[in-house]
């Protein structure tokens, strides 16, 4: 029997893709193979989001703080990053979806920021979904960075600080092109965000799976945007204002 789709289908779902090194460890394999196992189920969740009619899809794909681990995997989630990009533009492109890239690329080497470029370039006019991949991006950074550039429109002159709001503060954040997530899955068991989308997330409903991401299929999003079709969102309100 065929899983009917969710009846309500949130606009922009974002993923912490969790759990691809202790996939691996799991079934005896080095950790790299996890990696490589976590694209092939990303390739197959960007595809069911597609069909799915998700506008926006975010994954977490590097955070700031993966900087740390052993450089000899660091060096392998470069080259797969970079094989990636060069097998799967064309296909994003046929499919409609438009790639972005958020986070400060400055620490990745040239042919990868050229290869980056290249792809929203490529898939700019696309507007079936939108995939935004987050690469060496650490919510805090985030948030830094929307104050610096506040900051300096007002030594400028540009602005004020007395018109500093929300809705000034938002529009210098990384995703000011896009609606904050409806829903976050996090994948591998952990019920925490990890610096990810801090100013972003304040409404957004927070799915947390056992799964781990390489064993992350269309039948477990389905599950989470059923999961999602339960939850009352008041923002708020309360129930009976939403009624009204």
């Amino acid at each position: 029997m065929i899983h009917p789709y969710p009846a309500v289908v949130p606009k922009h779902i974002a993923i912490i893709m969790d759990g691809n090194g202790r996939w691996a460890e799991q079934h005896g394999y080095p950790r790299v193979l996890g990696h490589r196992r976590g694209a092939t189920a990303l390739r197959n969740v960007v595809r069911a989001c597609v069909e799915r009619g998700v506008r926006v899809l975010t994954v977490f794909a590097f955070s700031s703080e993966n900087w740390r681990r052993p450089a000899y995997e660091v060096g392998a989630l470069m080259h797969l990053f970079l094989q990636s990009l060069r097998r799967e533009v064309r296909r994003l492109d046929e499919a409609g979806v438009r790639i972005c890239f958020i986070g400060d690329r400055h620490r990745f080497d040239a042919p990868l920021q050229t290869r980056m470029r290249e792809a929203e370039a490529i898939t700019a006019k696309n507007e079936r979904m939108t995939l935004v991949i987050a690469v060496n991006y650490g919510g805090r950074w985030d948030i830094a960075e929307a104050a610096k550039a506040i900051s300096r429109k007002v030594a400028s002159g540009q602005m004020a600080v007395d018109d500093i709001d929300e809705a000034v503060f938002a529009a210098e954040i990384q995703w000011a092109d896009v609606p904050d997530p409806d829903l976050l899955i996090r994948t591998g068991g952990e019920q925490r965000i990890s610096n990810f989308m801090l100013w972003q997330l304040a409404y957004t409903e927070l799915y947390f799976t056992p799964v781990l991401w390489p064993d992350f299929k269309a039948a477990e999003l389905d599950r989470a945007m059923d999961w999602f079709s339960s939850r009352e969102r008041r923002f708020g309100q309360i129930s009976a204002q939403l009624q009204e």
